[in-house]
């Protein structure tokens, strides 16, 4: 059940933050693509963070380090880029999009964690 409410959590954080994002488009979340595209946004969000994320996170070492983890932000809007290249349906219109919706995402995921 862990999972699944995880799943739950990660599709509004999600949502809420392509709504509040300029540039970050996902189908209506009232039609049935919509949800889909949330769930496979998820996803595969959480396995380029398993997967990816620390080889770039260890290949970019040095520059975090002199940046003091402030490059951790550049890494994660990197990822975004990944998942909507990877995620027809879920598109972002470049770089700053991607920043912006990292730092939104990054946000809203830690307060709804706070509250559940």
């Amino acid at each position: 059940m862990g999972i699944i409410a995880k799943l739950i959590l990660s599709c509004i954080a999600i949502a809420l933050s392509a709504w509040l994002t300029p540039g970050v488009s996902i189908p209506e979340v009232s039609s049935g693509s919509g949800i889909i595209t949330l769930i496979v946004v998820a996803v595969v969000l959480a396995l380029l963070n398993t997967f990816i994320k620390p080889i770039i996170k260890l290949l970019a070492l040095p520059v975090t380090m002199i940046t003091l983890g402030l490059f951790l932000l550049v890494i994660n809007a990197i990822i975004i880029l990944l998942c909507s290249w990877i995620v027809d349906s879920f598109s972002v219109d470049g770089f700053a999009s991607a920043f912006v919706f990292s730092v939104i995402l990054s946000v809203i995921t830690w307060i709804l964690n706070k509250i559940f």
